[in-house]
């Protein structure tokens, strides 16, 4: 019997619902406040996902969840600035 990969799920923090990580992007906040797009989902700091979707990242701007997830002021920029990445990522 072949042993099937296990496929590391998260949840997005705008529609709640679990997908595989590559189809996520993770936003991070550093030790230092800063706020970054993590597309390796490997850098340090508190992270929170959102789906590579038009409809999450509005709806997360709608909500201004990461704010909330990420414990921190997040500006209407950052939001922009995945969205540009979602529509590059989803070409």
């Amino acid at each position: 019997m072949a042993h099937q990969k296990k496929i590391p799920m998260r949840k997005c923090v705008a529609t709640g619902e679990m997908r595989p990580k590559k189809e996520m992007v993770r936003i991070v906040r550093t030790k230092e406040g800063e706020l970054l797009i993590d597309p390796t989902g490997k850098k340090s700091g508190r992270g929170a996902y959102v789906s590579k979707t038009e409809q999450a990242v509005k709806l997360a701007k709608q909500k201004n969840v990461l704010s909330h997830h990420l414990q921190t002021n997040v500006q209407p920029s950052l939001y922009d600035e995945l969205l540009q990445f979602v529509e590059k990522e989803n070409l």
